[in-house]
């Protein structure tokens, strides 16, 4: 379908990214434009239905899958030789009617201790007539993001391991050779790496029998990129993601789940600037990646009280019935003044003969949010 949006492609800007920006002052992401913005925000789109039903809560969850994405290193936990993944959302409907997100994952163990995953991640916006900001038409053409990663996980240990992720990006929302102050646009390229950690332990809680699980996950530690052949360029989202999952195994055929997660960004902050540019409140947010990540905890312009508003939170929990059937909750929290995605979340489960059906449903709490109603569709088939 095509249709007419005011997409902001990257503006030739030393101080503001105006990349992922949709019509109505919407990332691509979900979130509004005074979240931190960043290149390629579909990175942290949870991309599968279990984790999205429970509130985007996955980095401390049971092994799947789905794990190459939220914690590769939890890869080493799973008990499955072979496993192929396919999920589906159409995405934001409300503002893009024919945009959507797929994503296709291959894991398998190899030996007692270790594990691979590879995944294919497609970020599709549609056919979109393009303008500049002062309404000159840029012509129409096709959108799009992909990554393409591989993992590695390895046991050390009955309860412990480690996860290691490589990751190609590319990202195609600027048409190449569309001109804007003299600087030719291009396809943004960039590689990225995901370091992580996974530790489960039995226990015994209440007079039941259960699993405790500690998870964290950096990812998109990576180059940055650039949209034109002059100018400057962007960072990645950096996200760091510590959680807790806690199974309760009521009887053989009841059992509970419940996560935590938290999430930051580790980029920097925009400072506050004056009519001129200069800083008047913050730190220069134009900095190396590694010093980007480090000085993430410090830079916010409102200083502590504004850091913890960087952090958002989902809680989600889970029932299983005969390892047969699930539903799920949970809910997302984000700072209205850092992006403003605040969402209640429902899915439900089914298994059957080697297949893992999973769907989710999304219930925003803000009126007219571009979430709202989001289904996500998973599927899952293990070779046994």
């Amino acid at each position: 379908m095509k249709r007419t949006v005011l997409y902001l492609s990257l503006l030739l800007s030393a101080t503001s990214l105006k990349a992922q920006v949709l019509n109505g002052g919407i990332n691509t992401n979900g979130s509004q434009t005074n979240a931190i913005l960043t290149a390629v925000p579909f990175l942290n789109i949870a991309p599968d239905a279990r984790s999205s039903g429970m509130g985007d809560a996955g980095v401390a969850l049971e092994p799947t899958t789905y794990s190459t994405f939220w914690n590769p290193s939890a890869l080493a936990f799973l008990e499955d030789g072979k496993n192929i993944s396919l999920s589906y959302s159409p995405w934001m409907r409300k503002v893009t009617p024919d945009a959507n997100l797929g994503y296709v994952n291959f894991t398998q163990k190899v030996g007692l201790r270790s594990a691979i995953g590879f995944s294919l991640r497609y970020f599709n916006l549609g056919e979109i007539n393009v303008y500049d900001y002062n309404e000159n038409a840029l012509g129409s053409y096709h959108p799009n993001e992909l990554s393409l990663d591989a993992a590695y996980a390895l046991k050390f240990g009955p309860n412990f391991s480690l996860g290691l992720a490589m990751r190609y990006i590319r990202s195609s929302i600027v048409r190449s050779g569309a001109s804007i102050d003299g600087a030719n646009g291009k396809v943004g390229n960039a590689v990225a790496a995901d370091v992580s950690l996974y530790y489960r332990k039995p226990v015994e809680q209440f007079g039941k029998t259960g699993t405790f699980s500690f998870g964290t996950n950096i990812s998109n530690i990576g180059t940055k990129m650039s949209y034109y052949n002059v100018g400057p360029s962007y960072f990645l989202p950096t996200n760091l993601k510590v959680g807790v999952a806690d199974m309760i195994q009521l009887d053989d055929l009841n059992q509970f789940t419940f996560a935590f997660d938290i999430n930051k960004l580790l980029v920097p902050t925009p400072p506050l600037r004056d009519q001129n540019g200069n800083i008047v409140k913050g730190k220069n947010d134009d900095r190396s990646v590694v010093s980007g990540i480090f000085g993430s905890f410090t830079d916010a312009p409102g200083g502590f009280s504004e850091e913890i508003k960087e952090v958002a939170f989902s809680p989600g929990v889970e029932y299983m019935y005969n390892h047969i059937f699930a539903l799920r909750t949970g809910y997302f929290y984000e700072a209205p003044s850092k992006g403003n995605r605040q969402y209640l979340t429902l899915g439900a489960g089914f298994k059957v003969k080697g297949f893992n059906l999973d769907f989710s449903y999304l219930i925003a709490s803000q009126q007219n949010s571009p979430l709202a109603n989001t289904l996500r569709f998973s599927l899952n088939y293990n070779f046994k």
